[in-house]
């Protein structure tokens, strides 16, 4: 390893047959390789367990770790507590790595020698039309830069941040935001490494589009996250209910005010992206139909995620406290 440094590479996995394999050869093919890559996995039905276990008789640096049923963040939790070295790298399953990952990691971890944690870069893998449209609908743009964020699937930390947090939430969502919030606010430093890109894929369509952030949103207001998300969302549609009105007791021209105000939501998406996809893409009318009907879809979701939230939140704190 670069500077001395070893990396345990950890990576929760639950019924992953379809991509584990790309993953696992971009974990091969970096140009400086983990010290050991822990796999940790939460009770796969499908051939994930048996793909691991015929690449770990062949590497030894590869390990696999089976518990019953294990949620991404206590996944971490048990690959980081098993890992052996003082650094942990984190992705997902589902991910493609950039060759020069942990390298461009490592680089960043080595130049600023006070950094305790250390963001790569992410970005979804665009291959359909669908996924170019979701992308623009929600997923962070990218700056100038390239820079896109910070994101728990491109991350490279000393152990003991992960211990003073106190590991991640064993939740099916929000669980990165809420362990990357914490490591922050424990004063670590923090520097970004933009050419250590992860890739990951979106969903493939509207009704797992909808799945996703329903399940999302439900664990977003269990987290009590809503001021971030939710409340935003309900004071635009709150707002649309005064043209509505109007369109029933005064003109129904009024009525025209609510799409107008949804073009304006994916013209304002569509320009962010423009680093990526180009301004052309607002003169498109597939595209920018398409956009909005998933933001429609992501809206419908985030209230039905709510509402579900409140009506179990009560099993949620017993889950909790267990």
């Amino acid at each position: 390893m670069n500077e001395g440094i070893n990396v345990s590479l950890v990576i929760p996995v639950f019924n992953e047959s379809k991509t584990i394999t790309d993953l696992i050869e971009t974990v091969r093919k970096q140009t400086l390789q983990p010290a050991e890559i822990i796999f940790v996995d939460g009770g796969s039905t499908d051939d994930t367990k048996e793909i691991i276990e015929r690449v770990s008789e062949k590497d030894k640096r590869f390990r696999l770790i089976k518990v019953a049923r294990a949620m991404p963040g206590e996944g971490r939790n048990i690959g980081a507590a098993h890992s052996k070295y003082d650094w942990i790298a984190f992705t997902d399953a589902g991910i493609k790595l950039n060759v020069h990952w942990l390298e461009e990691l490592i680089k960043a971890s080595t130049q600023q020698p006070a950094a305790a944690i250390v963001y790569g870069n992410f970005s979804p893998q665009i291959n359909s039309f669908f996924d170019k449209c979701a992308a623009i609908a929600y997923v962070s743009p990218a700056k100038k830069e390239g820079i896109r964020g910070k994101s728990i699937v491109s991350c490279l930390l000393k152990k003991e941040v992960w211990e003073k947090a106190g590991g991640f939430p064993p939740w099916r969502a929000t669980e990165d935001l809420i362990f990357m919030e914490k490591a922050e606010s424990l004063g670590y430093e923090i520097v970004m490494a933009p050419g250590a890109m992860a890739w990951w894929e979106l969903r493939p369509t509207l009704s797992s589009t909808y799945k996703k952030f329903d399940l999302y949103s439900k664990y977003n207001v269990w987290a009590g996250r809503q001021a971030y998300w939710h409340y935003g969302v309900a004071r635009q549609y709150a707002l649309m209910l005064v043209p509505l009105s109007l369109a029933i007791f005064h003109s129904w021209y009024w009525i025209l005010l609510i799409p107008a105000w949804l073009l304006a939501r994916v013209v304002k998406r569509i320009w962010l992206h423009r680093f990526e996809f180009g301004s052309k893409s607002l003169l498109n009318p597939a595209i920018v139909f398409m956009v909005a009907l998933i933001t429609v879809v992501i809206d419908a979701a985030t209230f039905s995620g709510w509402i579900k939230a409140l009506i179990t939140k009560n099993e949620f704190v017993k889950k909790t406290d267990q």
